[in-house]
């Protein structure tokens, strides 16, 4: 059952899943993450592991909070007019407002796709169709049709088979395919960021320096703005 530790990210879009999913986001989570239990487990806190983590630039989740989207290819959702976001992210040498915006959404669409092939091949691995059936949830009253996901339950005969198929298992597991998809969503989150040239080789610690440098660097824009 949920509790306290369940951290929920209300988003609609694919591109800040993606972000979100990457390599990037779990060193820096790791990092900050607080540790719990006899095994000194890493535990995911809101304020310290996605309020400071630095999303790429004009991707923030202020960025796009108005939460409207737009479907790109494979039906992959990334957040509807993306622009750069201020004025300050457009100054000193740095490309014209109409041409860095084109560059963030096509990071944008590149994530989004990326992520939802890995949610895609997931779901398929999590909840084979041959082992499950959908069911329409409850219709609310005033409404002519659910606004909820379907049920996803076991066929009969299944039910043992697919109380095994967990995400935690999986990752064990950590088949190519599913190696495959994370490689291309941090190639698309990195290319973000600029480091394109760069990932998957970074260390860990390159990653967190570079975070932490965009950090500062935001924070002094701020300040120059106030």
């Amino acid at each position: 059952m949920p509790d306290t530790r369940l951290n929920v990210i209300a988003r609609a879009d694919d591109t800040t899943f993606g972000v979100l999913s990457s390599r990037i986001h779990e060193v820096w989570s790791l990092a900050q993450a607080s540790m719990h239990g006899v095994g000194n487990d890493p535990t995911y806190n809101a304020k310290s592991c996605f309020e400071t983590f630095p999303f790429p630039e004009g991707l923030t989740p202020a960025d796009s909070a108005h939460q409207r989207t737009e479907a790109v290819a494979g039906g992959a959702l990334i957040p509807a007019n993306i622009s750069v976001p201020n004025k300050a992210l457009a100054h000193k040498g740095r490309a014209q407002p109409a041409i860095q915006s084109i560059a963030i959404r096509e990071h944008a669409t590149r994530i989004a796709i990326a992520a939802k092939r890995l949610n895609d091949l997931r779901e398929s691995w999590l909840n084979p169709p041959e082992w499950t059936q959908r069911l329409p949830e409850v219709i609310p009253l005033g409404l002519d049709k659910s606004p909820y996901p379907d049920r996803i339950v076991p066929r009969p005969g299944h039910e043992k088979e697919l109380a095994e198929r967990t995400l935690t298992k999986l990752y064990n597991q950590r088949p190519a395919w599913l190696d495959a998809a994370h490689k291309t969503l941090d190639a698309a989150v990195a290319a973000a960021y600029g480091w394109a040239d760069d990932c998957p080789d970074l260390p860990d610690e390159e990653i967190l320096k570079r975070l932490l440098a965009l950090n500062l660097a935001r924070a002094a824009v701020q300040d120059a703005i106030k």
